[in-house]
């Protein structure tokens, strides 16, 4: 189906998050933690999660896209009133609403704070149904952050705890430098009342689950996206095998109880 960019914002140096609404019939509304495939026009499609909550009642789809390649390069550059094919939505959603009563830890690597935004944002939304929501986000340097005012803005609200670490500090970052698992490693935690939800780069989801495992933390109980190479979404033509999971029918969103065998395996 066609979607019309409605508004383009640009994120940092790669990353722009497209506002995108129907020019006819809307699509059903994706879940946070959900993908839908995006078109470029002549050029290629791909597997993007969503990273924003529609309003009640509204049908735009927010997705936040990092240049890397032609396909993405051609919809991140998409300026408003260019119009994308949109089919979807696919694959398997963050359960937060599970986590109603648990303290609720959200770990985010790079480009990965995108599928979380919309879980941060439910929290909030509903923040009187769960107990203490962290929220943990990494990135190479401060330029690197995406929706670097959201960041700001839940900090010093103090509704959520939030900690930014970077790799690469730079004179006057006031935040921390290192790993999430740092921050991580010093969050209090109640392991039998705390839900997780991980997304990154696959070591950083595997560093943190295994700290949150340390911790007492059941896996499943930890909810991880994973990614592969998902080129139909409907599960038939299995580029996105991760062991015996079809990740844009079985995934992306896994219990780390899933998870954890397929990621310790080299090979896969």
């Amino acid at each position: 189906m066609p979607y019309r960019v409605h508004r383009r914002t640009e994120e940092n140096r790669d990353s722009a998050t497209l506002c995108l609404q129907p020019v006819h019939e809307p699509l059903p509304t994706p879940r946070p933690g959900e993908f839908m495939m995006m078109y470029a026009f002549g050029i290629g499609e791909i597997a993007i999660s969503v990273s924003g909550v529609p309003e009640p009642g509204g049908e735009a789809i927010h997705h936040t896209i990092r240049s890397v390649g032609a396909v993405s390069r051609a919809l991140h550059g998409t300026a408003p009133g260019g119009v994308i094919g949109m089919r979807g939505p696919f694959g398997t959603g963050w359960t937060l609403p599970d986590a109603i009563g648990d303290d609720v830890v959200i770990v985010a690597g790079g480009v990965g704070l995108a599928p979380l935004r919309p879980v941060v944002l439910a929290a909030l939304a509903d923040r009187d149904s769960y107990g203490r929501v962290t929220l943990i986000a990494g990135a190479r340097s401060r330029e690197d952050f995406l929706f670097a005012h959201e960041l700001a803005d839940w900090s010093r609200s103090g509704v959520i705890e939030v900690h930014m670490t970077v790799d690469v500090p730079i004179q006057g970052w006031p935040g921390e430098v290192g790993f999430v698992t740092e921050p991580l490693r010093r969050t209090p935690m109640r392991p039998d009342r705390t839900t997780a939800f991980l997304c990154g780069p696959e070591g950083m989801m595997h560093n943190s689950a295994v700290e949150l495992l340390r911790k007492g933390l059941p896996a499943n109980k930890i909810q991880v996206s994973l990614e592969r190479n998902m080129q139909c979404g409907v599960g038939w033509c299995g580029h996105c095998q991760l062991g015996p999971l079809l990740l844009c029918r079985d995934g992306p969103v896994v219990g780390y109880d899933v998870a954890e065998a397929l990621l310790s395996v080299k090979e896969l």
